[in-house]
């Protein structure tokens, strides 16, 4: 399986350039890092590659399913970044 090919894989590259760059916006003024960690963003394409490197179909869906839980926990820092107001509603 080469990875780069899957859409999912791709799509996770930009969405890590993106909270990369979010993030960057926000360096100098406040430490939204401690609640919205980079790996989690990182996470996400990384798990695709190493699943599609795997030799079945069983452990590929496995990988799949980590970086899901990744992509949840990712989500899940921008929504604790609004309640604490980090970050407004209208950048999620």
């Amino acid at each position: 399986r080469d990875f780069k090919k899957y859409d999912i894989w791709t799509d996770s590259m930009e969405l890590v350039d993106a909270i990369y760059t979010f993030l960057e916006a926000f360096r100098t003024t406040k430490n939204i890092t401690v609640f919205l960690d980079k790996k989690s963003a990182v996470s996400i394409p990384s798990n695709i590659a190493e699943g599609a490197s795997q030799n079945s179909e069983k452990d590929f869906t496995r990988f799949l399913e980590i970086a899901l839980g990744s992509a949840f926990e990712l989500e899940t820092q921008l929504i604790i970044a609004s309640k604490i107001k980090y970050i407004s509603k209208r950048n999620l």
